[in-house]
This record gives C-alpha cells, sequence and structure tokens, in this order.
C-alpha cells in the first residue's frame, strides 16, 4: 500500500498493484485496474516514486528483472 492524500486533506492508502495509470492535467489522477479514478494533492512523479518504491520493498522489481533474465537465455 502506498500513501496519498485526499484534495480534502486526508491521508489514503492504495493497492500500488492495483494503479493501471497516473496522469496529471493539472491535478494527478491515479486510475486504478477496477476503472475507479482518484484525484490526489501529490504530483505525478511523486506518486510514481511511492510506487516503484513499494515494488522494490516487496520484491516485485527484482522478481521481472530475473524472469526477464532467464527468458533472454532462452
Amino acid at each position: 500500500m502506498i500513501s496519498v492524500t485526499r484534495l480534502n486533506g486526508t491521508p489514503m492508502w492504495i493497492n500500488a498493484l492495483l494503479v493501471e495509470m497516473v496522469e496529471e492535467s493539472p491535478d494527478t489522477y491515479i486510475t486504478l485496474v477496477t476503472g475507479k479514478r482518484l484525484i490526489v494533492l501529490e504530483k505525478a512523479d511523486e506518486v510514481i516514486t511511492k510506487i516503484r518504491d513499494y515494488n522494490r520493498d516487496i520484491g516485485t522489481y527484482a522478481a521481472t528483472i530475473k524472469i526477464q533474465s532467464m527468458e533472454e537465455l532462452t
């Protein structure tokens, strides 16, 4: 889960694995794979950094690199 801030200033935690898209126009919108859209105070690059850090923390990033390396050998 990553922490983001609603427009009214309250914190909200979302499952980073369910984020499909992050866009900024000028508000930051997070679209989940369920189709739900959220508007948050953080800039898009902050949200993306949080998602990357979360993926590294749970090992998703390292597992992806390992699988890609194994596929290149075949």
